[in-house]
């Protein structure tokens, strides 16, 4: 069983255009770890071992004692709340509807950027409204807040940017628009701000926010979250051994030269898609829908989301 599992955790991890499965485990795995802890320490009387772990996915409002664990700007992204599990049922249904979305027009890489920067956005404006604005700074008495939250309504809102007229058919109401429901849930967040939650929704405004300045900058053919790849993939460095690759080389006939420069040629002009075509081809997708593309469409948005 306990192979069956692992393997089960490869494979996720493993798959091409997988990035939300993945986050969604990750976020499941820490859930679950948390509140297995939390038993186990009741249980037996070390509450503060608790405490201490939980302590370090929770971001404090206050900054000096945020300076004491300034990795919570992140990491409270990754657990939930322990006490009522439909804050990580609705997160990671929400999140998974909407990332599909993501992985399908711009690719696996785009979803992970979104999730970092929507959390990143979600944590700062959760600490500069609570050590700026007095209205906050009398409500920051308590200890510090945990969610996905501000990383979904990241990758909810550039969704609908990115696609706006695109329908998703709920239940009990039928096809809705989902600029109409990433609409709904910022409403939701604003007219929160000032309750019991105001941080939470603080964040989630932050996190909306972001995701619509990320399509924004990627429709003027700008990656603002390329250096969060860079960042993963120079830590995973690290764990990950490069495979040894074996190069040999060989005096080619004049005839398969030319028709390498003739491919590389080919190659050169299909790679330098403009912005205009991109935008062009956006725009086809959001009043057609992505089937309406042709396959030579599909191939260029396609490159496009790899740089």
């Amino acid at each position: 069983m306990y192979s069956s599992i692992k393997d089960d955790f490869k494979n996720a991890f493993n798959r091409p255009n997988s990035a939300h499965t993945q986050l969604i485990i990750i976020n499941v795995v820490v859930f679950l770890v948390l509140a297995v802890l939390n038993v186990f320490s009741s249980l037996f009387g070390f509450t503060w071992l608790f405490d201490f772990v939980y302590n370090q996915f929770s971001i404090p409002p206050v900054f000096s004692d945020f300076l004491s664990r300034p990795w919570t700007i992140i990491t409270y992204a990754f657990a939930h709340s322990l006490t009522d599990i439909f804050h990580i049922l609705f997160n990671m249904l929400v999140f998974y509807w909407f990332a599909r979305l993501i992985i399908e027009y711009l690719g696996s890489d785009k979803v992970i950027s979104l999730y970092v920067l929507g959390a990143l956005a979600g944590s700062v404006a959760y600490l500069m409204v609570y050590n700026l604005v007095p209205f906050y700074i009398e409500k920051s008495g308590f200890s510090g807040m945990v969610g996905a939250s501000a990383a979904v309504y990241a990758v909810v809102v550039a969704a609908a940017t990115l696609l706006p007229n695109y329908t998703f058919h709920l239940l009990f109401i039928g096809p809705v628009k989902i600029k109409y429901i990433a609409a709904f849930y910022i409403l939701l967040s604003f007219l929160g701000s000032v309750g019991g939650n105001a941080g939470g929704n603080i964040a989630h405004l932050g996190g909306a926010l972001m995701g619509y300045f990320f399509i924004v900058q990627i429709q003027k053919g700008n990656n603002i979250g390329a250096w969060v790849l860079t960042t993963m993939y120079f830590f995973k460095s690290f764990f990950v051994r490069s495979p040894n690759i074996k190069v040999s080389y060989k005096k080619e006939k004049s005839t398969f030269k030319s028709k390498s420069t003739v491919g590389a040629s080919k190659k050169s002009m299909n790679s330098t898609t403009s912005q205009d075509e991109i935008d062009a081809i956006l725009d086809k997708i959001s009043e057609k829908g992505y089937e309406s593309l042709s396959k030579e469409e599909k191939q260029k948005l396609f490159n496009a989301s790899k740089k």
